[in-house]
């Protein structure tokens, strides 16, 4: 029997009604594990750099740390259905259950940043990547997964939002610390505290589901579970290495932002705000994504998204004023989670059958891209007359870098053209 169209508002309304906690559950989540596990590091680091705890090759190392860390979490996720099927004693944990572990062990690991061992610091950066890996795949997993199943899989690109929303606080708390003369162990004491209230408040929420580790199935996922016979491995490879030129291509600006504002404009009441800043574009570009109509072609959707990153860099480039860096910073920022949210759609519909585990690979694949720029800055800051050339000249590339992966998902879009969807 046809719905009238006010059981079908009413069926909507209902779906959308159970799919909020769900989704803001891993807007929390990705905060948590994103916004402070990962990137409170960039605000806190010119807190350390006064406090004379850490020198810029020091610190481009505890991010490089961070990001490898970050790789093999993703790596991990991306591994599990095989390591499952050959060591069968590994017990089956639900997906909810790997994020709640994850958000506590981020809690633990930002207060104890506060210890001041720096011989420990590489260490404690690298096991929060990890952390900070395995929650986004299986945060984004479970949430993708039920708000699918809840008929809003375009709610999605809310959860995406966390990231921004965890910037936007750890910046402007960064910024009251440094007005206020607060030591940098403080800030991670005061991050750590924030990281557990904030799970605590998600915290009955993430259950429940049937997302779980499983091991890699033997035989194909029947008519209804497998990609399309068209959909073969290079597509997919193409796919992860355009994604992980994103990876390359933000983090040098998102890593030393602070940094190379303060060399930019020394001395100005506006240093600490090009952060949050940052946060505001991630979390603004992400519920505009929620917005765009159904049937667009995910490609494109990315080519656009790194074009704009890359013509962000190049407004600070063009213009280190404080303007400059404003734009440069929005800029950045908007399309930041959107790629991912993207990038993960075009996984499902690539991968429908697997796409935790390929999920996991791209992230790897961006973890890559993330490693290889805080020692490219090191290594240029050797060998460049003044730090402010050795950061233009990073930039340079990193925009580059971005507009050859948006080639890339051009040349996608004539090489394997989306019939239908």
């Amino acid at each position: 029997m046809a719905l009238t169209a006010q059981e079908t508002t009413r069926r909507v309304a209902d779906a959308a009604s159970g799919a909020w906690p769900i989704a803001l559950a891993g807007l929390v989540s990705l905060a948590v594990a994103m916004g402070i596990g990962r990137f409170a590091f960039t605000p806190i680091l010119p807190m350390m750099l006064r406090d004379g705890v850490v020198d810029l090759p020091g610190a481009s190392w505890l991010a490089s740390a961070n990001y490898l860390g970050y790789m093999l979490g993703a790596l991990l996720c991306t591994l599990q259905p095989w390591l499952w099927a050959r060591l069968r004693w590994l017990p089956s944990l639900a997906y909810a259950s790997l994020v709640r572990a994850g958000l506590v062990v981020t809690g633990v690991l930002t207060l104890a940043m506060a210890w001041q061992v720096p011989a420990a610091w590489p260490g404690l950066r690298f096991a929060a990547g990890i952390t900070s890996g395995v929650v986004f795949v299986y945060t984004s997993g479970w949430c993708l997964s039920r708000l699918a199943r809840l008929g809003v899989p375009a709610m999605g690109g809310i959860i995406y939002a966390g990231p921004g929303v965890g910037i936007i606080v750890s910046g402007l708390m960064a910024s009251g610390m440094v007005a206020w003369h607060w030591t940098a162990a403080t800030g991670w004491l005061i991050f750590g505290v924030l990281a557990f209230v904030l799970s605590a408040s998600v915290w009955r929420i993430l259950r429940g589901g049937d997302e779980r580790l499983a091991p890699l199935a033997r035989h194909g996922a029947g008519a209804s579970g497998a990609a399309p016979a068209h959909h073969g491995p290079a597509e997919m490879t193409v796919l992860t290495l355009a994604y992980g030129l994103a990876g390359f291509g933000y983090i040098i600006t998102a890593t030393f932002l602070p940094v190379i504002a303060r060399a930019a404009l020394p001395g100005s009441a506006w240093l600490d705000l090009f952060w949050p800043i940052f946060g505001l574009g991630v979390t603004v570009g992400a519920l505009l994504a929620t917005r765009l109509p159904p049937g667009k072609d995910f490609r494109l959707l990315l080519a656009g998204c790194y074009f704009l990153q890359a013509l962000g860099i190049a407004s600070s480039l063009w213009s280190p004023s404080l303007a400059g860096f404003a734009i440069g910073s929005l800029l950045l920022g908007l399309p930041f989670t959107a790629i991912t949210f993207f990038a993960m759609q075009e996984v499902r519909r690539l991968r429908p059958a697997t796409a935790a585990s390929f999920i996991g690979l791209l992230s790897a694949t961006y973890g890559v891209g993330q490693i290889l720029g805080p020692p490219l800055v090191a290594l240029l800051l050797r060998h460049t007359a003044t730090a402010g050339e050795g950061f233009t000249l990073s930039l340079e590339i990193a925009a580059s870098t971005l507009l050859a992966g948006a080639a890339l998902y051009g040349w996608m879009v004539r090489a394997y053209p989306v019939l239908s969807r």
